[in-house]
């Protein structure tokens, strides 16, 4: 492991608060310039720690438990957990020690702290071999509750597993699969995607430059692999940000119309249509405002509560508390039937949420075929050779969770369903 340094720990632990005090998360913080006064090194140094030290702060906080009378605040609880994870990591106890025990001085409120730091810090210096004896970190209340009810405590303990072991880097090949696989070092999966498991620098890695792939998560790759053939159809991809499925659509072929709401991101959106050389016809507009119809395709990658990524991001269940779920549910189910009249008879509409919530995913596909008279749902579409049976549903859409492929390295949770409009 590269040594941190005391700005990216200063940093990290900027992070941190801001997660766990103000709800915000990783991707809001980095995107509005949170860590772009370090450089390049720190920056991946310090998110890295943040990462990981939300990744295991039920471990931390259960370390650092028997060493203290009674929570600090959340300033030097923070210091303390970044402490703990490195210290656990076999990160040099006088560095870490010093560098929090700096942290914590340099705030007034916190300053009477320190001499607390240094004690706790070295005793957890002197015991970190009881780091992997501890349970694997246990999802928040809010978010587990309705997880063990959907999926049993068996399936959520493998989830948990693999939210706290983290995600190996994935791609999507413009071309050739096994070419980017060999060139990069990755593993070509089942489903075509590459998985790289210590990739470093992403930019660095040969083929970014040449635009040759895109880094997807291979379950987030899956719901466009559902249609088939598509060269020469007209598709819509209506939530298009970040633009993986964008860029899978266009690489096959088809004639892309791309839209989504954040300026920011589809600007992100064309930088990646540039590198990889490839076109769509880009365009910022709210889902609902877009009323150009005749699709032969609509794919609608819904708003969703991001459950099923908390593997890459780990901050998403210390930051929110499930508030939202109604209101995103309510949304989808109106996107659904937007997307429905922009499609041509006989078109198809593939729907897909990267949620591990089956209200925003089997329970969509199920009231929509209860709303629209004649819409089916494309039970042909998941019986491709590549698809484990495990991710089949009894009604014909995709079901993919963390803990499937375990031994590969794991998955984002996903649900994917294609549904055919009458002709």
């Amino acid at each position: 492991m590269q040594q941190i340094g005391l700005p990216a720990r200063r940093a990290a632990h900027h992070l941190l608060r801001e997660v766990t005090g103000q709800g915000r998360l990783l991707s809001e913080l980095t995107g509005s310039g949170a860590l772009d006064h370090l450089a390049s090194d720190d920056r991946a140094r310090a998110y890295r720690l943040a990462a990981d030290t939300l990744r295991g702060l039920d471990r931390a906080d259960r370390m650092l438990k028997s060493h203290l009378s009674k929570n600090p605040s959340l300033y030097v609880r923070n210091a303390l957990r970044l402490g703990t994870v490195e210290l656990a990591g076999q990160e040099a106890a006088h560095g870490v020690v010093n560098a929090y025990v700096e942290i914590v001085g340099r705030n007034k409120r916190a300053a009477s702290f320190k001499g607390l730091t240094n004690a706790v810090l070295r005793k957890i210096a002197a015991e970190t071999d009881r780091w992997d004896k501890l349970p694997v970190p246990v999802t928040p209340p809010w978010l587990r509750r309705p997880l063990v009810a959907a999926w049993g405590r068996k399936v959520m303990d493998g989830i948990e597993k693999a939210h706290f072991k983290g995600a190996p880097l994935d791609l999507s090949a413009k071309e050739d699969a096994a070419a980017v696989a060999e060139a990069t070092g990755g593993t070509l999966l089942p489903t075509g995607s590459i998985r790289l498991h210590d990739a470093g620098q992403v930019s660095a890695l040969p083929g970014f430059e040449a635009g040759d792939w895109w880094v997807q998560d291979a379950a987030a790759a899956l719901p466009i692999k559902l249609l088939g053939g598509i060269k020469g159809l007209n598709v819509l991809d209506l939530c298009a940000a970040p633009g993986g499925k964008t860029l899978q659509l266009a690489a096959a072929g088809a004639h892309v119309t791309a839209v989504d709401l954040s300026a920011g991101r589809m600007a992100r959106v064309k930088e990646n249509f540039q590198r990889t050389r490839l076109s769509a016809e880009i365009v910022v507009s709210d889902a609902f405002q877009f009323d150009r119809g005749g699709f032969d395709v609509v794919l609608l990658d819904a708003p969703c509560s991001a459950t099923g990524t908390i593997r890459r991001h780990p901050d998403l269940p210390q930051a929110k508390d499930g508030a939202e779920f109604g209101m995103l549910i309510d949304q989808q189910a109106a996107m659904i039937d937007h997307a429905l009249t922009l499609l041509r008879p006989g078109g198809r509409l593939v729907f897909c949420t990267c949620s591990l919530l089956p209200d925003e995913g089997e329970v969509q596909i199920e009231e929509a075929l209860a709303r629209h008279q004649g819409l089916s749902l494309d039970k042909t579409a998941n019986d491709l050779p590549w698809i484990d049976d495990n991710w089949r549903c009894d009604d014909g859409g995709l079901r993919i969770r963390p803990d499937h492929w375990a031994d590969k390295g794991g998955l984002d949770g996903f649900y994917m369903a294609v549904l055919t409009k009458p002709a």
